[in-house]
């Protein structure tokens, strides 16, 4: 099926391996083939990646964008996970719709449902923070 993208002056998008910046002006295309894509504000860098969750969706996000490497972003995930889910065992339904979409090679989706994780990781902080 393919996939319209519009951009926003001077966004970046990855795409299959590229990644691309626009100009100045809004420019739309249409992919026409299956690649991973992720617009720059979807992407977490290793900095960006400062809490366990975060760490997760990174390593799903390289799965998604660097398959060469499957394997190595594989163990690190696994290793990442064991400790999330022995720290925080409520976060095990969104870990299993993950690994669900992983085991089907289903990257993208599963990068939503680490987004999804990173979100509740976020709101347990802030509930621990909250003033008693």
């Amino acid at each position: 099926m393919p996939l319209k993208i519009s951009l926003k002056p001077h966004e970046k998008v990855f795409i299959g391996g590229a990644v691309l910046q626009n100009d100045d002006g809004c420019v739309g295309f249409t992919i026409l083939n299956d690649v991973p894509v992720l617009r720059e504000k979807d992407i977490v860098n290793e900095a960006e990646a400062n809490t366990p969750c975060r760490k997760i969706y990174l390593c799903v996000q390289l799965m998604y964008m660097d398959p060469i490497n499957l394997v190595s972003y594989q163990h690190s995930y696994v290793n990442i996970m064991a400790d999330v889910l022995a720290a925080a065992p409520s976060m095990q339904p969104m870990i299993a719709e993950m690994n669900a979409h992983l085991a089907c090679g289903k990257y993208y989706q599963a990068l939503k449902s680490a987004r999804k994780l990173v979100q509740y990781e976020q709101e347990l902080v802030d509930h621990v923070n909250q003033p008693a």
